[in-house]
C-alpha cells in the first residue's frame, strides 16, 4: 500500500501556486495502444471540460507502472482525487493500481492474467499508432506477474464493465474474478467487441460512480 506522504516546503509551495484542482480522470490504454486511440479520444471528447490525461505509455511493463506511479503521487500529493479508466492491458495496470493507492477504478474488457494471455503475441508486435514494430518477450511478461492482485485483497471501488462479444479476451475471467467482491459493479452485456461498442453510452454512468 502507499503511504501519503507529509507535506513539505515545496509541496506547499506548489499548491499556492497552482490552480486548485480537486479531481482528475487517468486513462490507461491497452497492449500495443496509446493515449490517441479511438477510445481514449473519445474519452478525451467528452471530458474536455474536465482534467482528463491519457498518456502513451511504454510497451514495457514495469516502465509503464513507473511513469503511472509517478503520476499518481505526484497528483495524491497536490491532494487531488485521482480516478482511473483502464482497458484490456490498461485494465490490468489499473486494478493493480486502484489496489495500491485506493482509488475508484472503472475496467473496460479488462486483462486479468495478463500474464498468460499475453504469451501468444511473443515476437514482433505492431504499435497500432504508427504501425512500427516493438519486441515483446518473456521477460515482458515476467514483469507483469508483479503486478497480479489476489482477488480476497481488493477493496477498491471498481465498475466493471464487460461485453459478451469480446473475441481477445474471454469475459467470463474478469466476471468470475470480480462477481465475489462487494466493492464492484458489474455490467455485462451481450454481442459488442473487445474494444467495448459504444462506450459512449457509459460515461454518464462512470460520470456517477466517480462521482458518487
Amino acid at each position: 500500500k502507499y503511504q501519503h506522504p507529509k507535506n513539505g516546503f515545496f509541496s506547499s509551495i506548489i499548491k499556492g501556486i497552482v490552480i486548485k484542482i480537486q479531481n482528475i480522470i487517468l486513462y490507461i490504454h491497452g497492449f500495443s495502444g496509446s493515449g490517441l486511440g479511438s477510445k481514449a479520444q473519445a474519452f478525451t471528447s467528452y471530458y474536455q471540460d474536465k482534467l482528463f490525461i491519457a498518456p502513451s505509455l511504454s510497451y514495457v511493463p514495469d516502465l509503464a507502472i513507473t511513469t503511472l506511479c509517478a503520476m499518481i503521487e505526484s497528483y495524491i500529493i497536490l491532494d487531488i482525487n485521482v480516478h482511473l479508466i483502464g482497458s484490456s492491458l490498461g485494465g490490468f495496470y489499473a486494478k493493480y493500481l486502484a489496489q495500491k493507492y485506493d482509488i475508484n477504478v472503472v475496467l473496460i474488457n479488462p486483462a486479468i492474467n495478463a500474464d498468460k494471455t499475453l504469451v501468444k503475441f511473443i515476437g514482433e508486435s505492431p504499435n497500432f499508432y504508427d504501425n512500427s514494430h516493438f519486441e515483446w518477450n518473456q521477460e515482458h511478461i515476467e514483469m507483469l506477474k508483479k503486478y497480479q492482485v489476489n482477488p480476497v485483497d481488493i477493496n477498491a471501488k471498481t465498475l466493471l464493465l464487460l461485453q459478451k462479444g469480446d473475441a481477445l479476451l474471454n469475459y467470463k475471467e474478469a466476471y468470475r474474478y470480480y462477481e465475489s467482491i462487494e466493492t464492484c459493479q458489474t455490467i455485462l452485456e451481450d454481442g459488442g467487441s473487445h474494444s467495448f461498442e459504444k462506450i459512449e453510452d457509459k460515461f454518464h454512468i462512470i460520470d456517477k460512480f466517480f462521482n458518487n
